[in-house]
């Protein structure tokens, strides 16, 4: 039996009286990509940022390789140490990089890394030699995305394709279970997506776990293991990208994919 490392179950958002979400439930296995498409509003945002603690749920269960991130149901409190362990077993990868300026990109990676070092009990007898052990791990994971030759550059100083490439290595830095992307292409023009996207099917090719939200309709297509499109807060079609994009049972995915693909 093969055990999910991602299951949400009946998951519900409210914003005032707007039903963002209305009773969301899947699975996905380790080493499988899950494209979440669907127009804007349709609660896809939503979703990651309540699986990604960003957002409090109203109701509903996330368990994330076998520890609970939300649950209504059994009215479970998570203790500090918990929820800190949580987030960073989910990493995500925003539609704006968010780098920050004044640091180059080997500091942009290494920058949680060594915040979170600062917590381990033999910090400060090891100091050096944890900090050495993290700059080699930022910059393999820089060499992952093929930014090598950019290590002291400053963000000002990268395209935007280089720009969310170094979001995707600082988010990988943290070794997280789950990799989150909102839209990680949204803010690019068409060859630096490219770019992009080809690093994130490199990394299914390694077999990283992966949620994509994406308006990229090809990239969903031929790469995921799982598609779920979604409409109005709920999820109106799910299955292989076969299922989805080639025999769309739901006249509502029939209308997206229509004009998605014009």
């Amino acid at each position: 039996m093969v055990l999910a490392v991602l299951e949400v179950k009946e998951l519900k958002k409210s914003f005032g009286k707007n039903n963002v979400l209305k009773g969301i439930t899947f699975s996905l296995e380790k080493g499988e990509v899950l494209s979440v498409i669907g127009s804007s509003g349709s609660g896809k945002t939503t979703l990651l940022r309540c699986i990604n603690s960003l957002e409090i749920p109203d109701s509903g269960q996330i368990f994330a390789d076998g520890d609970t991130i939300f649950d209504s149901v059994s009215g479970k409190k998570l203790t500090k140490a918990e929820k800190r362990r949580n987030q960073l077993n989910v990493g995500l990868v925003f539609q704006q990089f968010n780098l920050f300026p004044q640091y180059n990109v080997l500091q942009n990676v290494t920058l949680a890394m060594k915040l979170q070092a600062k917590e381990r009990p033999d910090y400060r007898e090891n100091k050096k030699a944890i900090l050495t052990a993290i700059e080699e791990k930022a910059e393999d994971y820089i060499a992952k995305v093929n930014l090598t030759d950019k290590l002291l550059s400053y963000p000002c100083e990268l395209s935007g394709g280089q720009q969310q490439r170094v979001a995707i290595a600082r988010a990988l830095a943290l070794e997280p279970k789950i990799l989150f992307f909102d839209e990680p292409t949204s803010a690019l023009d068409p060859e630096l997506t490219i770019e992009v996207l080809k690093v994130i099917k490199n990394l299914k090719n390694m077999g990283r776990t992966m949620v994509v939200v994406t308006h990229e309709m090809e990239f969903a297509k031929n790469v995921s293991d799982k598609a779920i499109f979604m409409a109005d807060g709920v999820i109106e079609e799910m299955g292989t990208p076969e299922d989805v994009f080639e025999n769309p049972k739901s006249e509502k995915t029939r209308a997206f994919l229509s004009k998605s693909f014009e």
